[in-house]
């Protein structure tokens, strides 16, 4: 166990900087809505202020519009939920002249999430949104377990991932955010595919595979076998996967998985996470990623940290727990 850090001097919250940057984007505080479980954005606009937010990651956008899965599709499980959604959305066409007009209405900080079968699918997202007004970045889905087809196992080869990764970084200059699944067998290699294929941020990790089984019926509590858990149950592990993909890339890590408080979310940022993702608390709660933001702001005060940056990375393990791990690297990527 490592020794305590010595005691800070308390400051006033509202002095605590929360500003982060992911590559040349730079946010007001570290704090985003998990793609898939905060709609586009403006459905949540009556409830929660989203200037207010670090950014809003919408949906998953594919190319044409897809229905999802079968009934049914959310299944609770033990502290957490399963769902098997199969990234319905409206498709390109509606989500371009509908969904984004209303958000940039609204002066929300836009991260178009795109999810497509192929790379060739992906090339033609990003080309075609690559220069509309009120997308500030693109994070590439390239781990959904929920379809047959393009998802998390399709997109677990790291060789694919920086392929493909090249390619959509020759149409656009804007941030790329690769979001990776947790269920590979190491998810450094996947991460450092997607740097070296010119990302600029990675978001760890996507729900995990699991599955939930109605005995009366012999059947899945789902409309199909598996589906994705997410929720305070996989804290723990998306933590440790994040932790692991900060010590191997030398560009930021967005952290995701169990986030519910503003404590969760500052486990990530001392793990070595820039910024959050706030998912499955939202369903039960609207405005839980604002409430995320003005716990870590408190705590930060209260615990002396000026800026949220301070505490990025400050967990150290001993060396007996870092089995096979890397040596760090700083953002210019020499090893530490």
């Amino acid at each position: 166990m490592s020794a305590p850090p010595a005691a800070r001097r308390p400051i006033a919250p509202a002095r605590v900087d929360l500003a982060v940057e992911l590559g040349a984007l730079r946010l007001r505080n570290p704090v985003l809505t998990a793609s898939g479980t905060f709609g586009y954005g403006d459905e949540y606009a009556h409830v929660v202020d989203l200037t207010r937010l670090g950014g809003v990651v919408t949906k998953t956008v594919t190319v044409e519009p897809r229905a999802g899965n079968p009934p049914a599709r959310v299944a609770e499980v033990a502290s957490g939920m399963l769902n098997s959604i199969g990234l319905e959305n409206v498709g390109l066409e509606r989500f371009r002249d509908e969904k984004l007009p209303r958000l940039r209405a609204l002066r929300a900080t836009v991260i178009a999430s795109l999810g497509g079968e192929t790379p060739d699918e992906l090339a033609h997202l990003v080309a075609a949104l690559a220069d509309l007004d009120g997308i500030v970045a693109f994070e590439i889905n390239f781990s959904c377990p929920n379809v047959a087809a393009g998802g998390a196992r399709y997109w677990a080869e790291p060789a694919r991932l920086e392929a493909t990764m090249a390619r959509l970084r020759a149409h656009t200059s804007r941030v790329l955010i690769a979001k990776l699944g947790p269920d590979v067998t190491d998810i450094r290699d996947t991460a450092r595919a997607c740097e070296a294929g010119g990302a600029d941020a990675l978001t760890c990790v996507n729900t995990f595979v699991g599955m939930a089984i109605d005995l009366e019926r012999l059947g899945s509590r789902l409309g199909r076998a598996t589906g994705g858990v997410s929720g305070p149950a996989i804290k723990p592990l998306a933590l440790a996967r994040c932790h692991e993909a900060a010590g191997a890339v030398g560009i930021p890590v967005i952290g995701s998985g169990g986030i519910a408080s503003g404590r969760d979310a500052l486990e990530f940022i001392a793990a070595g996470a820039t910024a959050v993702q706030v998912g499955t608390a939202t369903f039960s709660e609207p405005g839980a990623a604002e409430r995320v933001v003005g716990e870590m702001r408190a705590w930060l005060g209260a615990n002396g940290f000026a800026r949220v940056g301070d505490l990025r990375g400050r967990f150290a393990a001993a060396a007996a727990q870092e089995n096979g791990a890397p040596a760090r690297r700083d953002r210019a990527g020499a090893r530490a």
